[in-house]
């Protein structure tokens, strides 16, 4: 199954965590195999890094704060134009896929 989700989209955290629910942000990166997306400033994550030294470089130590992966099925589009949540169909014009949205019509991808 396609993944209709691109790098730089909004989305909007429908299911999951109380503190990530109803939070909006940028897709970072997609991982259309896994089925995951990476939301910027959303399931944040700390790891705790050791001291290592490689190649004469030397990485310090503590917690480093990161995104995790959340599933596609747990975000939603939100349409540039009526900037609501909604769920995009592909429409073919001109010999391109085109991103729709189902509430508005409106072009997803118009730059």
């Amino acid at each position: 199954m396609n993944v209709k989700l691109r790098k730089g989209d909004l989305v909007e955290i429908i299911t999951g965590r109380e503190d990530d629910r109803g939070k909006r942000g940028e897709i970072i990166k997609v991982l259309p195999d896994e089925r995951r997306v990476i939301v910027q400033a959303v399931n944040m994550r700390t790891k705790h890094q050791k001291q290592v030294q490689s190649q004469g470089r030397t990485i310090k130590p503590g917690k480093v704060r990161f995104e995790a992966p959340i599933d596609i099925s747990n975000v939603m589009l939100v349409c540039p134009k009526c900037s609501k949540t909604t769920r995009i169909s592909i429409v073919r014009q001109d010999g391109k896929s085109q991103r729709v949205c189902k509430k508005c019509e409106a072009l997803v991808d118009e730059k």
